[in-house]
């Protein structure tokens, strides 16, 4: 008995064994665990507890109104410290450090604000960090964070005082196609060095092929905001002066002023030309007792001029009103709207000139209280004294219409002046002679840092001398019948001038060349976009 049980026990060897296979089994039991744990903990560190905070948004089709109050990022100041703010902007640069944090510069106009997301425990976690780095520069974007006073300046954004803590990131509309140039490239000085390797310099050729890009920059967003108040100023000086605003139309029958430089279009069994300037239905206006009227509506040239400062179509700021006793009444009348032009940009809008001259610097345009008026022969004179050979001033070119302007800011510190009395010659049929010296006119132009801005005059009111002086310009007075008729009826003496809305944009500014100052321009050789 003893013996079988003997013979039934494990031996020695065995329990060893069998104590090894159990720690075994035991270490594979804790790795088991451990990894299970590593697992959960990659897990919970990998789960996205940021789902609905972040992503694309469905196409806006106006599915809902909320009423939910926007920002503007200009209005916001260390006032706003801890405040909640929900904003649509673009995303004008983004920067990612690491995968912690990304750095947006959002953009709204001329105005940038810099916003910071960074991984919060249970609230920005690594997978939106990471998607807000991935957006394309000029991502439309919706964004609610809160702000933040910022414990030194933002030399990065307009808006230096504060910036924006993301707590919730929407892209409203991304774009579709790599940019041709970026906007940082586009909105550089045009006076900084080019260095090979640290920034593409942006031709206007190529701006113009992109213009709605280009058109995003804060200094064209700045130059279209000034733009958009000269002519309200313009506006609101004639309306203060007893104008009423009309509205002519573009096609008309017969060439304005000279058939050379008129477009010639198709109409129905004839022919019909667009409208060099609303001349005739100004002057017709007056001849219908309407006594002083503006108009601000497109122009049409059909030069072949490739110049800085022409274009095929442009905005004209035109004026015709009655006179009582002088020309002058005119000139001087107009002399007044310029100088309340240049004061109300300099006193409204500062801050759109400085963000132009960040980039196009220049020095700050003037003018005096009282303007200096020349004559034609006084500034010939001056040009003469200058060098300028007379033989070559029956006219003042444009060489030498600039030359003028440095005259005139040395020797009267101005960039604002008139020239009147210029040689009938030069003027249409339309124009005034002068009383006394019938090789003269009662016109004048009026000049920007050497450059014609606005030329008017007093008109002819007599029908059968207006047919007379057509007559002598090669123009028959039966192709402009409708015209005439105006005058046979009886219309008080009357003058008036155009103006090119883009050329004084560019002047004021000194951009240089006029389509920059168009919002999309067009010159012999561009009809797109």
């Amino acid at each position: 008995m003893s013996s079988a049980n003997s013979s039934d026990a494990p031996t020695k060897s065995a329990l060893k064994k069998a104590a090894k296979e159990a720690e075994k089994a035991k270490k594979k039991a804790e790795k088991a665990v451990k990894v299970m744990g590593a697992e959960q903990a990659r897990a919970a560190a990998d789960e996205d507890y940021s789902v609905g905070r972040y992503g694309k948004l469905p196409m806006h089709q106006s599915q809902s109104r909320q009423n939910r109050e926007r920002t503007d990022i200009s209005t916001l100041t260390a006032l706003h410290d801890g405040k909640q703010v929900l904003v649509r902007a673009r995303i004008q640069t983004s920067r990612l450090q690491g995968n912690k944090m990304v750095f947006l510069n959002l953009r709204q106009r001329t105005n940038t604000v810099q916003a910071l997301m960074s991984v919060t425990k249970d609230t920005i976690s690594k997978q939106m960090v990471k998607w807000a780095g991935s957006l394309a520069d000029e991502s439309i974007v919706l964004v609610e964070g809160v702000v933040k006073k910022s414990p030194e300046p933002i030399k990065s954004a307009s808006v230096s005082e504060v910036e924006i803590h993301v707590l919730e990131l929407r892209l409203l509309s991304g774009i579709e196609s790599r940019l041709p140039f970026s906007l940082e490239d586009a909105s550089r000085s045009e006076t900084a060095p080019e260095v090979e390797g640290q920034f593409n310099r942006v031709l206007l050729d190529t701006r113009l092929n992109n213009r709605v890009l280009d058109l995003r920059t804060t200094t064209n967003q700045a130059i279209f905001k000034l733009q958009h108040a000269i002519g309200n100023l313009f506006r609101d000086y004639l309306n203060a002066n007893g104008f009423t605003e009309i509205h002519s139309p573009k096609l008309q029958g017969a060439a304005t002023e000279s058939g050379a430089s008129v477009f010639k279009v198709d109409y129905f069994k004839g022919n019909a030309y667009l409208a060099q300037s609303p001349q005739l239905a100004k002057q017709m206006a007056i001849a219908a007792d309407f006594e002083r009227v503006y108009e601000i509506a497109p122009v049409f040239r059909a030069e072949d001029s490739n110049t800085h400062r022409h274009m095929t179509e442009f905005v004209g700021l035109d004026l015709e009103m009655a006179i009582e006793e002088h020309y002058h009444e005119v000139r001087d009348l107009i002399d007044g709207m310029f100088k309340a032009i240049f004061e109300g940009l300099k006193e409204k809008y500062a801050h759109e000139i400085a963000v132009v001259r960040q980039q196009f610097e220049a020095e700050e345009f003037k003018w005096k209280e009282e303007t200096p008026v020349l004559t034609f022969k006084e500034a010939v004179d001056l040009l003469v004294e200058d060098g300028v050979d007379r033989e070559v001033l029956d006219d003042i070119n444009t060489e030498n219409e600039k030359r003028l302007g440095r005259i005139v800011r040395a020797k009267y510190d101005t960039d604002y002046f008139i020239v009147d009395k210029f040689p009938m010659a030069l003027r249409p049929f339309y124009t005034m002679p002068d009383p006394e010296d019938p090789t003269l006119s009662n016109s004048y132009d009026f000049f920007m840092r050497g450059e014609e801005i606005m030329s008017g005059a007093q008109r002819i009111h007599d029908p059968d001398f207006l047919c007379k002086q057509m007559r002598t310009k090669g123009v028959d007075p039966d192709s402009m019948k409708g015209y005439l008729d105006g005058f046979r009826l009886g219309c008080p003496p009357h003058g008036g001038g155009g103006i090119g809305l883009e050329r004084v944009l560019m002047l004021f500014l000194k951009l240089n060349n006029i389509r920059r100052a168009s919002l999309f321009p067009r010159d012999p050789k561009r009809l797109e976009p």
